[in-house]
């Protein structure tokens, strides 16, 4: 039989943390939710709120039962029936089992209080698991109600453990009103201090949003839909809800998967489906925010992009900066087709084209200027306001924060400046993921993440900046007091002073 505590402070997790002489901040951590407790919590909630028709159809849609929603019509379709709707394989035994003390601590927040020390972490900030789709259902009554109960939920559960971890609030994105509604209840009635994003909608292409399918969200676009990446061609203008963001102190961060659209659509693979799939929608949402000038518009706004890694997002600071050296609003004018010389063209091709190009020089050189019609704008930047390749850096590099988990090897490349355009560093968060399945054991996350170390891939003052300055900065970066009354109040103080 388990005796209290169940904590050893024994391993070696614990002893890198001791001999680190800092806090070790978890940027994502996830909970377990306990789905029969939820049910009953969710169905009396709804009732409440909604009343009983409300509650039914709530019920009828699957509520917040994943297995029901998503496994199980997968489970009961026929190969063929999968194959002739390219049904996406959804996701399968995801959570920990045999290591029954893991899985336990992700449903109990006293006891990961309890266990922190031996896996080295300060303080987590904790996402949903089985409910990260939640901003996404499609039912605009639905949608915004379970994200209202779920913030309900969770401020109530972890509520009593303020020094070592907080739980995030889920804010639906489908309009920015909808979106301002319910951080300002999480923030101002609840009290919490996080919030998760749903950072990709999926809208529906050539009819009105309130005809498309209702119900649970599928996994992502096919025919017939766009993913509106809140920033560039929105729908909608968000600039009321970033704006609220600040308002009220708080850095949006997204954790909304990629699976079901684009390549990743198999209809049996899992792993086909999940390998890049979060990197895909982090990259979507950040390449969005950053051409639609978001950036610009609130510098002092953060945004987190989790569980994708960063080697995406090194790729896409050295594209923006490239396409910027060759595309900008001066450069591009190299690639006017008007700027075509036609008498040098003609030359060119009497004297190196065979009789049949020689022949038609006249018609070629022709062609080439009408190659295509005059665009209608031809700074692709002009959001941003960029003049020089320096603003992109100074848009990008403090505005961004990317959560990395324990194995990710590619964490060493947003930290070498001698890759990264201008000498850049990326800021990779430590993101521990633990109550997934891709932690086989809870104790050894610490340990795994100092092999950068121990490999020589980052030295000790980059690892620092990635378990500790990093998460701090996010999360401090709208509001300074996020880690007050915690366990590593005075550490935070500090980085938000020399930030």
């Amino acid at each position: 039989m388990i005796q209290a505590p169940i904590g050893s402070r024994a391993t070696r997790s614990a002893r890198i943390r001791s001999q680190l002489g800092h806090p070790v901040v978890d940027a994502d951590g996830h909970w377990i939710e306990t789905a029969p407790v939820m049910k009953e919590f969710f169905l009396d909630y709804v009732k409440n709120l909604g009343g009983s028709e409300l509650a039914a159809r709530f019920e009828a849609s699957g509520g917040l039962d994943y297995d029901d929603t998503v496994l199980r019509p997968w489970g009961a379709l026929s190969p063929e029936q999968r194959r002739a709707g390219w049904v996406t394989r959804p996701p399968w035994w995801t959570l920990p089992a045999a290591n029954t003390l893991d899985r336990a601590t992700a449903h109990l927040p006293g006891l990961l209080a309890e266990r922190l020390d031996d896996f080295g972490i300060d303080f987590t900030v904790l996402y949903p698991s089985r409910t990260l789709t939640t901003p996404a259902i499609r039912e605009d009554e639905l949608r915004q109600i379970a994200c209202r109960a779920l913030n309900v939920y969770h401020a109530e559960l972890y509520g009593g453990h303020q020094d070592r971890m907080t739980p995030v609030a889920m804010i639906p994105m489908h309009t920015p009103e909808e979106a301002i509604a319910e951080v300002e209840y999480a923030v101002n009635e609840l009290g919490l201090k996080a919030i998760m994003i749903n950072g990709l909608i999926h809208r529906p292409i050539g009819e009105d949003e309130a005809d498309g399918r209702k119900g649970m969200p599928n996994w992502g676009s096919g025919s017939g839909e766009r993913i509106d990446c809140l920033g560039l061609d929105s729908a909608y203008d968000y600039d009321p809800f970033w704006a609220k963001c600040v308002e009220l102190k708080v850095a949006p961060a997204s954790h909304t998967p990629g699976m079901g659209w684009g390549s990743r659509r198999s209809i049996s693979s899992y792993v086909a489906n999940h390998i890049g799939s979060f990197g895909a929608s982090m990259e979507a949402l950040c390449r969005g925010l950053f051409l639609g000038g978001v950036t610009r518009r609130f510098p002092e706004l953060s945004f987190g992009m989790l569980e994708g890694g960063v080697s995406w997002a090194c790729e896409l600071y050295a594209g923006l900066v490239s396409h910027w050296e060759k595309r900008n609003a001066s450069s591009i004018h190299e690639l006017d087709p008007a700027r075509i010389d036609g008498e040098l063209l003609l030359e060119l091709f009497n004297r190196y084209g065979n009789e049949r190009m020689a022949r038609s020089g006249p018609a070629i050189a022709d062609s080439f200027k009408k190659l295509e019609p005059a665009p209608p704008l031809t700074d692709e930047y002009a959001a941003c306001k960029i003049t020089r390749k320096e603003d992109i850096r100074e848009l990008f590099i403090p505005r961004f924060y990317f959560g990395c988990e324990a194995d990710d090897s590619m964490v060493a490349w947003a930290f070498d400046s001698r890759i990264n355009p201008m000498g850049a560093q990326l800021r990779a968060m430590f993101s521990s993921d633990m109550g997934h399945w891709d932690v086989p054991e809870m104790s050894g996350i610490l340990e795994e993440a100092y092999e950068l170390v121990e490999k020589g891939l980052l030295d000790e003052e980059g690892f620092r900046d990635f378990v500790m300055t990093n998460p701090i900065r996010f999360y401090t970066s709208v509001n300074p007091d996020f880690f007050a009354d915690t366990r590593i109040a005075e550490a935070a103080s500090m980085i938000t002073k020399e930030s």
